[in-house]
């Protein structure tokens, strides 16, 4: 029978604590208070992280694979190269942090603040987002193809060269969203907020549903009305 990993519970811990927890394998953190340590390059894979404070940690190049984080606070946190393959981040602030070049494969945050997160360059197969804020954040090259996206707040993000084919938007937002150069083929946009949107952008939705609302703030762009 597999042992439950070890939970430490309610301290603040430096790189060294955290380095010498890890030779012992999986840990939990409950409530604990990791503020601008430094964890790069360790390996953390299947941690879980529950209402910690991790507001500018550095796990630049860390192993999380498998690694939970719930309900923790990491804004400005530099996940930068770590592996976050299979991770789950949920109801957890991570406004402004830094995914670059991150392995986010198989990885799901739900429930998310991801504000003016950074995800350039990521490594994104079957990574999922659902009632997320993204708003601002830089996610370019990222493939949506064939997800249904749910609650996703996209608005005014760096989204150039995404790929929405087939996609269906619920609920979500890309309004004033960087759209160069994305595709939308076959995608359902009916449910999806295109504030912003001008008449010169339409191209880009070419093949994909809107509503006839949504058509009537293209076409008002010329004066004209549908009835």
């Amino acid at each position: 029978m597999t042992e439950a990993a070890p939970t430490v519970a309610d301290r603040t811990l430096a790189r060294g604590e955290v380095e010498a927890m890890a030779g012992d394998g999986p840990a939990a953190l409950s409530g604990c208070d990791l503020e601008e340590a430094d964890l790069s390059g360790l390996d953390l894979t299947g941690w879980s992280f529950e209402r910690c404070v991790l507001r500018r940690t550095r796990l630049v190049g860390a192993r999380l694979e498998g690694a939970r984080f719930v309900a923790c606070r990491g804004g400005l946190a530099d996940f930068g190269g770590a592996d976050l393959s299979d991770a789950v981040v949920r109801s957890g602030d991570f406004n402004n942090a830094n995914f670059r070049r991150a392995a986010l494969s198989g990885a799901a945050f739900r429930g998310c603040k991801l504000t003016g997160a950074d995800f350039t360059d990521a490594r994104t197969l079957d990574a999922a987002f659902e009632e997320t804020l993204l708003i601002g954040a830089k996610m370019p090259g990222f493939s949506f193809r064939k997800q249904r996206l749910h609650k996703l707040d996209l608005s005014q993000a760096e989204l150039k060269k995404c790929d929405f084919r087939n996609a269906v938007l619920e609920d979500c937002s890309l309004r004033e969203a960087n759209l160069a150069g994305a595709r939308f083929e076959g995608a359902d946009l009916r449910g999806c907020d295109l504030g912003g949107l001008r008449l010169v952008d339409a191209r880009l939705f070419r093949g994909a549903t809107i509503s006839r609302a949504q058509a009537g703030d293209l076409l008002a762009e010329l004066g004209l009305k549908v009835r």
